[in-house]
């Protein structure tokens, strides 16, 4: 009887945690696990893509900086391309937005699922269009422009959401910023032990072990991401989904059973 009992318990395990993972009931340290997957699969998008189409589709710093230099020497085309991109990273963040909104107003336990679920059949496009389209760079080269970047928006919207502006993982300029004001903390002299609480300087050492580990798995899924890419091909995007969808599946779930089980006066 006691054996059975764990055995159940081991077995519910990944499920209890994936609940915990993706569900809509929040905690720090679900954003904390949720955001190091995310930032694994963001680098490997990343440099897969780069690899695709020689750009990167998560650094919009670089986008606009680009499109400031084709303003400068006159290429209209490239502004063009410049601003679509941009777009269609506003674009994924505003659609993460309308999800998790739509999700909350009906208390719904995926709200922050359906986000994932997406991003999953985005990547999985990723690789029908390289399958399929590689040969006529034209059509792909833009088209996977602007599916990563709205997949790159959708993914950052996410975990900015449920981090409520705290964590981002999509890109790392933010994040190396906030690592160095946590290493100045860490490094000031506070000469004096007298100094009132307000005044004295302290760092933050777990979100500074946040905040490195973001970095250093954003840089392991990136190299992970190239390797596959070349070696693979478009099929690496296939793991990459599926681990998004292993994320998102519980909470959605729990909403599709609860709505089997509810009455049809409750709709």
């Amino acid at each position: 009887m006691f054996q059975s009992r764990v055995a159940m318990m081991v077995a519910t395990m990944p499920v209890f945690y994936l609940r915990k993972l993706t569900g809509k009931h929040r905690s720090q340290e679900s954003n904390r696990h949720l955001a190091l997957f995310l930032a694994a699969i963001a680098g490997a998008t990343n440099a897969g893509g780069y690899l695709a189409v020689r750009q990167y589709t998560s650094h919009m710093s670089g986008i606009v900086s680009a499109m400031a230099d084709n303003s400068a020497v006159g290429d209209v085309g490239l502004v063009l391309a410049g601003l679509s991109a941009l777009a269609s990273f506003v674009a994924g963040a505003a659609t993460t937005a309308v999800l998790v909104n739509w999700g909350r107003r009906r208390k719904l336990h995926s709200e922050y699922a359906m986000p994932l679920m997406v991003e999953a059949g985005l990547l999985l496009a990723f690789g029908l269009l390289g399958g399929n389209l590689e040969g006529r760079r034209w059509l792909f080269d833009p088209a996977t422009v602007l599916l990563l970047c709205f997949t790159m928006g959708l993914q950052n919207a996410i975990i900015t959401k449920i981090s409520r502006a705290e964590i981002r993982t999509t890109h790392v300029t933010g994040v190396v910023t906030d690592i160095g004001i946590e290493l100045g903390k860490l490094f000031y002299w506070n000469r004096s032990k007298h100094y009132p609480d307000a005044l004295t300087v302290r760092a933050d050492r777990r979100r500074l072990g946040l905040l490195s580990s973001l970095v250093g798995l954003f840089f392991v899924g990136g190299v992970a991401g190239a390797l596959g890419f070349k070696h693979l091909g478009f099929a690496t995007t296939v793991p990459l989904a599926g681990i998004l969808v292993v994320l998102a599946m519980v909470p959605i779930w729990d909403d599709l059973r609860g709505r089997s089980k509810a009455t049809p006066d409750s709709f």
